[in-house]
């Protein structure tokens, strides 16, 4: 058709190779050659900006996390994915929901977009699929005819790999993890709120944001070095939980305890 203009979100973060890269809201780590002006960054959540840059008729994919996890756990609200979903179905634009982050049950549901009722054209999965076996995966609609050789990769399909993906799929079900990351999640999420140093708190299930006012290096570095507790961070002031999906309430008491310890 054309079109050659990819819509993503500020602070987006869909990965370090080709395409992806230039889809990453992070200038440091797109290389010249990457940096090839297919993608427009619009805010995360603002619907009419969305709608006005879809109706231009040159946008052929719009990218979009489940959950923006480096972007440190922003959540586009179940509106804005709907409106967004609607929009590129009048506009014959494909709707991409990067669920590598925010998919396999992390989010309480098996993936993010689920909240918001929405069907995208193209899911993709990578990280909790096989349980930190490299492995990654392309889900997509009917309106894509797959051909016989479209996809390959050196170690694409490998049989250890799938073996480890199915036998997730198998664990997730039988020990009931998607619920689980939802009601640890609300309890984490309910606890961390009540703490007055957090400027705020944000998160679904498993996937937790916690933003300062100050940065967060000196938290962190004391809760690993003295409490033994191991966090992520997103920029600065932020600080990242993305605990295995099977934490049990104790474990989270006593993650609690030990943060409350340190500040």
């Amino acid at each position: 058709t054309g079109r050659t203009k990819v819509i993503s979100f500020s602070k987006a973060f869909h990965g370090r190779t080709s395409l992806a890269v230039e889809a990453t809201d992070n200038p440091k780590i797109i290389a010249p050659i990457n940096a090839n002006g297919h993608i427009t960054y619009l805010p995360l959540n603002d619907t009419e900006t969305m709608k006005a840059e879809l109706a231009k008729g040159d946008v052929c994919a719009v990218i979009i996390e489940g959950i923006q996890g480096v972007g440190g756990i922003k959540i586009p609200t179940a509106e804005f994915l709907q409106e967004l979903r609607k929009a590129c179905t009048e506009n014959g634009t494909v709707l991409i929901l990067d669920e590598i982050q925010s998919g396999y049950g992390r989010s309480g549901r098996f993936f993010a977009h689920q909240y918001a009722g929405i069907k995208p054209d193209i899911i993709t999965v990578a990280k909790g699929i096989a349980n930190g076996f490299p492995m990654a995966g392309v889900l997509i609609s009917p309106m894509f005819k797959p051909v016989y050789g479209m996809l390959g990769t050196t170690f694409g399909g490998n049989h250890l790999a799938c073996a480890a993906a199915l036998a997730v799929m198998d664990v997730i079900e039988q020990d009931r993890l998607v619920e689980n990351a939802a009601n640890i999640g609300a309890y984490l999420l309910e606890e961390l709120k009540k703490f007055p140093q957090i400027k705020e708190v944000r998160g679904c299930g498993l996937m937790i944001g916690m933003e300062f006012e100050q940065p967060v290096k000196e938290i962190r570095s004391r809760l690993i070095h003295e409490q033994k507790v191991f966090t992520g961070a997103s920029g600065t002031n932020v600080i990242r939980l993305l605990p295995p999906l099977c934490l049990s309430k104790a474990e989270a008491d006593e993650f609690l305890i030990r943060f409350k310890k340190v500040l």
